[in-house]
């Protein structure tokens, strides 16, 4: 990728009743499964949540995607983060910004899902 086709994507994954250390595991589990599409990955500042005890600020549920703006990689991104939300057992979220403007993502019917995330692809796909 050079600079000038690069875009990039701030996703924090937000878990109800979660501790800093579930938001990490959950946080590396995404980050492996990402790993298998063609972005680059890395561990971005996040905050604990409230009432953690303690927390390493680089790994509590972000991460900084940059990815190339042509050849559809942002479409098959947020497909691998739907599906990868539809298959955890509780109650999360994933916040994807890109240029400022934010989508949650979590679950819903299947065609509110759609409607939302064909909105966001095509302003940022």
């Amino acid at each position: 990728m050079t600079k000038s086709d690069t875009r990039r994507a701030v996703l924090r994954i937000e878990a109800a009743d979660a501790d800093a250390e579930e938001l990490d595991r959950l946080a590396r589990r995404l980050r492996a499964e990402l790993g298998e599409l063609d972005v680059d990955l890395r561990a971005v500042p996040g905050e604990a949540p409230d009432g953690a005890k303690a927390a390493d600020p680089v790994t509590v549920g972000s991460l900084m995607v940059a990815f190339s703006a042509a050849g559809g990689v942002f479409p098959g991104l947020v497909e691998t983060l739907k599906d990868w939300l539809g298959r955890q057992a509780g109650k999360h979220r994933i916040k994807v910004t890109v240029d400022g403007d934010t989508v949650e993502l979590e679950r819903a019917t299947s065609a509110e899902r759609q409607q939302l995330i064909e909105a966001f692809v095509r302003r940022h796909g």
